[in-house]
């Protein structure tokens, strides 16, 4: 048994679970990747080859499988933003930034969902988020100090990039895989200095805080029994 693994009750797992709950998150991973967020939790059970009741022994909802599922994502959205702030020029730096974040939501559809959602739930994952998030108002400053990134461009547009790009992943899917590129492309032209004209005011934080956390899978009730 992998020490520090451990029941969602908190108690230590026998090898046997432990072994089950790898298999429901490797499933997760491939479920979640290939179909979104929005896929069941009977979608993931299937995929396991275990019933619905054992996923639930492992996992109080779905919020907390998605936390399982993406921590290393989420670890990589951080060293992200980190090696894009150790990039001399910040121009580079905060273009390679939403570049790569695109990317990654392109190669897999769960967690361009899981960029564009909010799980309070999930502490370990919003703290990763808040963390990332804190190294990218960095990255503004920096681009904007540069006189690259235009004045107007505010955090809340990262969370329209991202809403935007994932809806470009999830549409295009793979018929057009590389359309993404396109869009990306053009929002960084849209994003460089000096502006061509005025923007709208951005979104509250609040509000697309609200948004993000509407977004997000409901959790579900587990059953009384296997199936």
């Amino acid at each position: 048994m992998t020490p520090g693994t451990q029941h969602s009750d908190g108690q230590p797992l026998r090898s046997d679970a432990e072994r089950n709950r790898g298999r429901i998150i490797a499933a997760a991973r491939t479920v979640f990747g290939r179909d979104g967020l929005g896929a069941s939790m009977a979608s993931v059970a299937r995929e396991a080859g275990v019933g619905i009741a054992t996923i639930f022994r492992h996992f109080r909802g779905k919020e907390e499988l998605v936390a399982a599922v993406f921590a290393d994502r989420m670890d990589a959205y951080v060293t992200a933003v980190n090696d894009a702030l150790d990039v001399p020029d910040p121009w580079e730096g905060f273009t390679g930034f939403v570049e790569a974040i695109c990317a990654m939501q392109a190669a897999d559809r769960g967690f361009a969902d899981v960029l564009t959602m909010t799980f309070p739930g999930a502490k370990t994952l919003e703290e990763r988020r808040a963390e990332s998030f804190k190294g990218f108002l960095a990255l503004i400053a920096r681009a904007k100090d540069s006189g690259r990134l235009r004045e107007d461009f505010t955090n809340q547009d990262l969370v329209i990039v991202l809403i935007a790009n994932a809806g470009v992943v999830n549409f295009a899917g793979d018929a057009a895989p590389d359309a993404w590129r396109r869009l990306v492309a053009l929002l960084i032209q849209s994003f460089q200095a000096p502006a061509r004209g005025p923007l709208p005011d951005p979104p509250e934080d609040a509000a697309l805080y609200e948004a993000m956390l509407r977004a997000s899978p409901a959790g579900l009730t587990p059953p009384a029994q296997d199936t």
